[in-house]
């Protein structure tokens, strides 16, 4: 397939570059980086690349790689920003639990499950993305509102992939090694694949770090496979790559299986294989749901 020069209501964006892009309606604008090679007659599957705490959507986009496994895989990839500027960078307001400034979102701070919401469904409206193949990954902060996503607006999202980030909902008040059932209800199964590292000190697998994590990724995954219906674990850590072992639930509802794949030694970075990822995503679609927003 030659490359061409646009792709159907991807405005404003060319292959090969990372175009910034206004969102019709937020006041607000993305990254948008199309492929180098994509069909100029139907749209393409949509990846929502999400930031860290104090990060932004540049730099996660090159310290990703993820614009290779584009290229080579036809995927558009969208890099918003978080609504909540800090002193540098931006993070995600996520309702109900501080950010990493220690302060708790407030009304008066910008919504970014609306605006996120918005900015998919103008890519879709667009038929720049196909509404049937929207992803979201992030790493960290982003994986956490990778995680929020799935929760309260599952009906546009076919599948997500946190990176040192996978949440179910809130810790629950009273006990915050566990995730509050309340702040977790999403209108499908989700499938899910995690990645992380067992060396993580910002996030430790084994829980505990910062207030807005402490429930394990264990714990995590477990409250998943109970919203999705899931009828088994995977085995204890099975290898499936050098240093690497996957956990998780399978058999689960509409093959929205929980996965996670960790990295022995692996700190609080991008550990995703970008390949293994991808093929995840593209495993999976969703029909169009009623909107939520």
């Amino acid at each position: 397939m030659p490359a061409l020069a646009h792709a159907p209501g991807c405005v404003g964006a060319e292959p090969g570059k990372a175009s910034l892009v206004a969102m019709p309606g937020t006041g607000r604008s993305l990254l948008l980086y199309l492929p180098l090679r994509i069909s100029a007659k139907q749209p393409a599957p949509l990846v929502l690349l999400l930031h860290g705490s104090g990060g932004n959507g540049r730099e996660i986009l090159e310290h990703s790689h993820l614009r290779e496994t584009a290229d080579r895989n036809g995927f558009i990839i969208a890099v918003p920003d978080g609504g909540i500027a800090l002193a540098r960078g931006f993070v995600w307001n996520i309702p109900g639990v501080p950010s990493v400034s220690g302060q708790m979102p407030t009304q008066g701070d910008a919504d970014d499950v609306a605006f996120l919401g918005k900015a998919i469904d103008h890519l879709v409206a667009d038929r720049c993305a196909a509404p049937d193949q929207v992803f979201v990954t992030g790493i960290s902060g982003g994986g956490r509102m990778a995680s929020w996503l799935a929760c309260v607006d599952a009906g546009r999202i076919a599948a997500i992939a946190p990176v040192v980030g996978l949440r179910a909902g809130n810790p629950l008040g009273d006990d915050r090694t566990r995730p509050d059932p309340a702040t977790c209800r999403p209108s499908r199964p989700m499938p899910i694949l995690a990645f992380a590292g067992d060396a993580d000190r910002t996030n430790p697998i084994t829980g505990g770090g910062s207030r807005y994590w402490q429930y394990s990724m264990r714990a995590a995954e477990a409250r998943w496979a109970e919203l999705n219906g899931c009828r088994s674990a995977v085995p204890s850590r099975p290898v499936v790559g050098d240093g690497i072992y996957e956990e998780g639930f399978t058999g689960c509802r509409q093959g929205a299986d929980v996965l996670a794949r960790v990295t022995i030694g692996g700190t609080h970075d991008w550990v995703a294989d970008n390949e293994v990822l991808w093929a995840f995503f593209a495993a999976h679609r969703r029909h169009p749901a009623p909107r939520t927003h």
